[in-house]
């Protein structure tokens, strides 16, 4: 039996201003807005991912932190990001030091990050996995 992680819930203050922000600066796919009643559904898929979104109000909004995005070129993932306005760090990896700044120096798989934060403080980082591409 698989088991699919399919939807991960992401706590905002403001489901119209995150909306805007995921659908068209971080260029996630909209799915569903649906509302029936008090009760809203806004549910969005980062390009070609097999798990989306979903925007629900709650005080603990900005407390995800750390979600990864497995991208093959996290350079042109970071200019689309850019393209949208989005706040994007510069790439960096992980060495003999700790953390340095640019790309791994050999480009391996799982090597290169770069991260990003959506309006209410919710952290992403872009993982870079080449092979996939």
């Amino acid at each position: 039996m698989d088991w699919k992680l399919e939807l991960i819930v992401v706590p905002v203050s403001d489901v119209d201003r995150a909306k805007a922000f995921y659908e068209t600066s971080a260029g996630f796919t909209l799915d569903v807005d649906h509302q029936a009643g008090t009760f809203r559904v806004v549910q969005l898929t980062p390009p070609g991912s097999a798990c989306s979104i979903a925007l629900m109000p709650n005080p603990a909004a900005g407390s995800l932190q750390g979600l990864h995005l497995v991208v093959a070129d996290l350079p042109a993932a970071r200019a689309r990001l850019i393209e949208g306005r989005v706040d994007v760090s510069e790439p960096f990896h992980f060495g003999s030091e700790g953390q340095t700044d640019g790309m791994h120096p050999t480009r391996d798989d799982y090597g290169t990050f770069a991260s990003f934060s959506d309006p209410d403080g919710n952290t992403w980082m872009l993982q870079d996995v080449p092979s996939r591409s």
